[in-house]
């Protein structure tokens, strides 16, 4: 029969493996929950929702990013629910606008949240995980609402960054999450034995790749400490501590460890580095290899929108600097069309990466405006509807038939009579021996580009090498090095923070 709800995944592991620790954290006090405490953990918040009224609403989850987090978004979804990630890194303002957005009648916290949780913007009610995590089972209610469910049912609501300075839910569902992480599993060869090291941001789709595999096979995740992202050296040791053999990371977090020589100290014990949201510099991609010949190493491209990655390339040849690395295929089930507008592109042109399958998410949370904006009838069938997800990302099939990643469309400025791409600034930049990060911004009041980098080369040098490498029209106007460079949550390079800077 055909799968239809996610927690199927926790209830066939728990019969296997009841015993093996599933999940496990190191922020202050270790904290690690079996499958069988997750499971019933699971099944106690979600009697909980299920006897106080709560139904097909969204469930704002305020708690440390450990096991019990987890295991409480299943107990979401085990109530009929949806939930909705939020962390206190976030700044209360951002919190509030969600809080706005989403109107919730409840927040589960614990103790360490509840003070600042009791400051939000919310009329609902707050309660403790402590004190319904051990709930009575009430399966009369929980078979009820499992009959009930059908796979496009939403079960999560991650908030994005929204150009307008408020932020997008993204509601995804059964079904599309399935779909994803059917086919990403099959693509990444996950299985029992896969250690996963955690790296994103609960309330991201970025850890989607390690929080339903691990109950799908009855794997294990490693939550890594943030703070350990500081020092490289120290990160490579945890990973090898805890076994960890896999990691789905931003390319930030890896270019880190290569670029500040860890790997010269310290070989990671990784089979499988899956890696996206950025391009990778291929000098430091190129540091990874040598330390890690045995390695796969997988490229992977894919918007929130679409559930989580929607491509994949899995690295089969020699890169030199200069080349990019493609996002080659679509998993199975999806499909990517190249658009010029409303026309597909000629082989070899620049198209917008418009994708279209099961893995859509179901759009915006109370936003239909924005969400008819990105989720639109496909222009190339008239005959009945067909939902697409325009990107803004730009791509070009290049002449092996892999599909390779450009610029995002905002990405790509007018400077001086000439059409640029800020990334073919920054990928010639990386070349240049001493740059740990690059990152190039545009302030179009000021019609000027801003080169932002990290690492021991000084300003002056990096300029005159610049003018060796870039066509004058390119040349930032400004060069400054950074002592750090200013990251999302998410580990991304924070391009809207570096604009800010330019604009002070």
């Amino acid at each position: 029969m055909q799968q239809k709800n996610v927690l199927e995944y926790i209830e066939k592991t728990v019969k296997e493996v009841p015993d093996k620790v599933a999940y496990e954290s190191f922020d202050g006090e270790t904290c690690s929950m079996t499958f069988r405490q997750v499971y019933d953990t699971a099944r106690s918040v979600g009697s909980y929702l299920a006897v106080g009224g709560y139904y097909r609403e969204p469930v704002i989850i305020f708690m440390k990013k450990t096991p019990r987090a987890i295991a409480t978004f299943f107990g979401t979804v085990y109530g009929g629910c949806s939930y909705v990630p939020i962390d206190e890194e976030m700044p209360q303002m951002r919190i509030d606008l969600i809080l706005g957005s989403m109107k919730p009648r409840l927040i589960i916290c614990e103790e360490s949240t509840r003070e600042l949780a009791e400051k939000f913007d919310h009329d609902g009610s707050i309660v403790l995980f402590e004190d319904i995590c051990n709930t009575e089972e009430d399966s009369g209610k929980l078979d009820l609402i499992r009959q009930k469910q059908i796979d496009t049912d939403p079960i999560y609501v991650v908030y994005t960054s929204g150009s307008t300075g408020i932020p997008k839910g993204i509601a995804a569902c059964h079904r599309s999450v399935i779909d994803y992480i059917e086919h990403l599993s099959d693509v990444l060869g996950f299985d029992g034995e896969t250690r996963f090291g955690n790296q994103s941001p609960f309330y991201f789709d970025a850890c989607l790749k390690e929080l339903y595999p691990t109950i799908k096979f009855g794997a294990y995740t490693a939550i890594v400490p943030k703070q350990l992202f500081m020092f490289p050296l120290k990160l490579v040791e945890f990973l090898n501590e805890k076994k960890v053999n896999t990691v789905c990371w931003v390319v930030s977090a890896l270019t880190m460890i290569s670029a500040l020589g860890a790997l010269k100290k310290e070989v990671p014990q990784l089979k499988l580095i899956a890696f996206g949201s950025e391009v990778f510099p291929i000098k430091q991609f190129n540091r990874w290899r040598a330390a890690l010949p045995e390695a796969r190493f997988i490229n992977l491209y894919g918007p929130t929108e679409a559930t989580g990655m929607s491509c994949y390339y899995e690295v089969d040849r020699e890169f030199e600097e200069g080349d990019s690395i493609p996002v080659g295929r679509p998993f199975d089930n999806t499909d990517i069309l190249l658009l010029d507008e409303d026309r597909l592109v000629s082989e070899g042109e620049v198209g917008e990466i418009c994708i279209r399958g099961t893995a859509l998410t179901l759009g915006y949370y109370n936003d239909p405006v924005r969400t008819a904006e990105v989720f639109v009838q496909n222009p190339l069938n008239t005959h009945y509807p067909e939902l697409i997800y325009r990107t803004g990302d730009l791509a070009k099939y290049n002449e092996r038939g892999e599909l390779v990643f450009v610029s995002r469309k905002d990405y790509q400025i007018k400077h001086m009579g000439h059409r640029i791409e800020l990334g073919e600034i920054e990928a010639n930049v990386s070349k240049v021996d001493g740059i740990v990060l690059s990152c190039a911004v545009y302030n179009k009041q000021k019609d000027r580009i801003v080169l932002y980098y990290t690492g021991d080369i000084e300003e002056g040098r990096l300029k005159e090498t610049a003018e060796e490498m870039l066509p004058r029209y390119m040349l930032p106007s400004m060069i400054k090095k950074l002592d750090a460079m200013p990251l999302t949550p998410n580990g991304k390079l924070d391009r809207k923070k570096l604009l800010e800077m330019t604009e002070a």
